[in-house]
């Protein structure tokens, strides 16, 4: 309880900091969203500054989420002369308020060129400034959104907190209706887990491929893989354990609520999950949260990976992001009650997010794609690309009933008898949980399980709240003209209802029939980046984000191009080290090898004249065509690479020749270089194994 947010400017430090007038006119800046004064501005600078110093800091910085997708910051010192030679410690409500990094680096997607490099962060005070304390001391860092010399969003914040203003706005207009006049705010709230893999840092080392992209590029499997389901909530071993100890006690300082950890279902696999907090300061966090993954396995000689898809075979990484809407008088929307087809309340929000879902599916799909995700979807406990709603029986019979002229009742859970005595009745919930949906309700929230491990939460969040938002306006503009509203409400429930109820599914998304079924009722199955981007700059996709001041065109685009090229460039990257390896390793080690066979046959048969070397003969033959093999698809890989770059005038297509040729001229490659490994003896194998790096923690 000590060690919590004692590294945090957080609301109880401002109420001691700060006059007590200076704190009433921040908390309204906060919480109504008012304008921030410059001498507000001053009053607060020097009170972080001077808890900052207390601290121990020396330096301050401008935290941001640039379209990298992991966070940027400048260091600056406290410092500033006097005229005696000394130095004092400054920090102007100017600093606080403005900072002016070099924006020509950062990703713009065409919004700015390489010469028109002013860029500007503001500080966002509704996420609490925080101290870093690493190698290089304490540094301040102050949360803040990034925009070009234009004025258009060059990062990841600031569209998600434009969604969480015109989500608040929409839902206020619907609560009012049913008679809420204390709320004043809504806010989305979200809790992300995260999945990750850690590994010995020595393999790691030794894995040209886990260091340049993240995953690895060759690796026969192991005997032993998931099959037995024994790492899945087993007992953490010690390593591991003192490195999530460690972890838990840098997350808490910063005020992070990590709260569960647990062993994942593939080996080396593991799993870290937050309370909720609104959605600003929980993309915050888990930003925090990777970034400190990485810093604190390094501190144990581990190797915190990130990446969707590290190992072929086994289960990839996701980040499940659970979703609900709460007001600031502490009223989750998404919470049934004990009679939820009574609830009529809870009914509409319900409604809205079927609506929103089916309606922009496309936008939901696309918010998670990445080059690493397209490895991920499908199987091994990943949601299929298909986007589907899993409501369980208990809501989808209400809907059912509200289909049919209105809801009377509703199937309640019981009790689990375990039958032994000694063990008490266990109260039963009225509905199961699908693993495969990738956005499943599950009691009082969604969570939306499509979003891969290695990205920022804001993308996918923003996107939810603005398409809710339109479905919560649409609601809107029904109910505020009619003469009778629980008529109207009871026949717009109806509607979006009979119009929706395709994007329900309660059963196996990973089976061939939902394929098949889905395709029936028209939903959209786009299983790779370069199918599901596209819909981004769509007309309907546009009007959407610029009718709730989301994004504009031109910032829609911006981010288009982006994505689209980060693609592109992560599958380059991905056969460059393919080819970098395979022609320097694993060639040279394969016919080091065969060489070293066809040498033993000779001086057996010189030894003995009769002796059967045939065993021998019979492995120089299968590993002599298999690196003929090999040296042809190098060959085919190096010609495909170098057609994708030619390619670049026209980023759509270059992605789709990446995804064609490049991807499957690697996976060529991979084939046959994972037959080699099985064969070439280990200790002349250039890289470690699957078993290596899985099982020796």
């Amino acid at each position: 309880m000590e060690k919590f947010a004692s590294h945090v400017f957080n609301d109880a430090v401002m109420r001691e900091k700060l006059p007590k007038q200076a704190y009433k006119a921040l908390k309204k800046t906060i919480e109504y969203g008012l304008p921030l004064n410059a001498d507000l501005a001053e009053v607060v600078a020097g009170a972080m500054r001077d808890w900052a110093v207390q601290k121990g800091a020396t330096h301050f910085t401008h935290w941001f989420q640039p379209m990298t997708g992991i966070t940027a910051e400048k260091h600056e010192s406290f410092i500033s002369p006097t005229t005696d030679g000394r130095v004092i410690m400054e920090f102007s409500g100017k600093e606080l308020i403005k900072g002016e990094p070099d924006a020509s680096s950062f990703p713009s997607g065409g919004l700015r060129s390489t010469f028109e490099a002013r860029g500007y962060t503001a500080w966002d005070c509704t996420s609490p400034a925080f101290l870093k304390e690493d190698a290089s001391g304490v540094t301040l860092c102050i949360p803040t959104a990034f925009c070009s010399y234009t004025g258009e969003a060059l990062d990841k914040k600031t569209p998600l907190l434009r969604s969480m203003e015109a989500l608040s706005k929409q839902a206020l207009r619907v609560l009012k209706l049913f008679g809420n006049s204390t709320a004043t705010k809504v806010v989305s709230t979200v809790g992300p887990e995260q999945e990750y893999f850690l590994i010995d840092k020595k393999y790691f080392d030794q894995r040209p491929d886990l260091i340049f992209a993240g995953r690895t590029l060759f690796g026969a499997l192991p005997p032993k893989g998931q099959e037995l389901e024994d790492h899945y909530f087993g007992s953490i071993k010690e390593r591991v354990g003192a490195f999530m100890k460690e972890l838990n006690t840098e997350l808490w300082k910063i005020g992070v609520y990590a709260k569960t950890q647990h062993n994942e279902v593939a080996p080396a696999q593991f799993e870290i999950a937050p309370i909720f907090t609104s959605a600003n300061i929980a993309s915050d966090h888990n930003q925090l949260v990777m970034d400190t993954l990485k810093k604190v396995a390094n501190r144990h000689g581990l190797v915190c990976l990130l990446h969707e898809k590290p190992f072929a075979g086994i289960n990839g990484s996701g980040k499940h992001v659970n979703w609900s809407m709460s007001t600031n008088d502490g009223e989750n929307l998404l919470e049934p009650g004990h009679t939820p087809h009574q609830n009529m309340q809870f009914l509409t929000f319900l409604s809205a997010v079927i609506k929103a879902v089916d309606d922009y599916a496309e936008l939901l799909r696309l918010s998670t794609a990445c080059a690493g995700n397209d490895h991920r979807l499908g199987a091994n406990e990943a949601p299929p690309a298909i986007i589907s709603i899993f409501l369980g029986d208990q809501l989808t019979d209400i809907l059912e009933q509200l289909c049919n002229g209105g809801a009377t009742n509703c199937k309640v859970g019981g009790k689990l008898e375990l039958g032994v005595s000694t063990l008490p009745p266990l109260p039963a919930d009225a509905t199961d949980r699908n693993r495969t949906s990738p956005f499943a309700f599950t009691g009082n929230k969604f969570e939306f399980r499509m979003v891969p491990s290695s990205i920022s939460i804001a993308g996918p969040v923003f996107v939810l709240n603005t398409i809710v938002a339109e479905s919560l306006s649409y609601i809107a503009d029904r109910l505020e003209g009619a003469q009778d509203f629980t008529a109207e409400l009871q026949k717009v429930l109806k509607e979006i209802v009979q119009k929706h109820k395709r994007i329900i599914f309660n059963g196996n998304g990973y089976s061939e029939e939902w394929v098949k079924e889905a395709e029936k009722r028209g939903l959209l199955n786009l299983r790779s980046t370069v199918d599901a981007l596209p819909y981004f700059i769509t007309e309907k996709s546009i009007a959407l984000f610029e009718k709730h001041g989301v994004l504009t065109s031109k910032e829609i685009n911006s981010r288009y191009e982006i994505v689209l090229e980060n693609y592109s460039k992560q599958i380059n990257i991905e056969a460059l080290t393919m080819l970098d390896m395979a022609k320097r390793k694993i060639l040279p080690a394969v016919n080091s090898y065969v060489t070293s066979l066809a040498s033993s046959i000779s001086i057996i048969k010189n030894a003995v004249a009769t002796a059967d070397t045939g065993v021998q003969e019979e492995m120089v033959l299968e590993i002599s065509g298999l690196l003929k093999e090999l040296k042809s698809r190098i060959d085919r890989l190096e010609k495909v690479t170098l057609e994708a770059k030619e390619l670049h005038d026209d980023s759509l297509a270059q992605a789709a020749y990446y995804r064609n040729e490049v991807l499957t001229a690697m996976n060529d490659l991979r084939e046959v270089c994972d037959k080699l490994e099985v064969l070439v003896a280990e200790e002349l194998w250039p890289f470690p194994t699957y078993q290596q790096m899985l099982f020796k923690l």
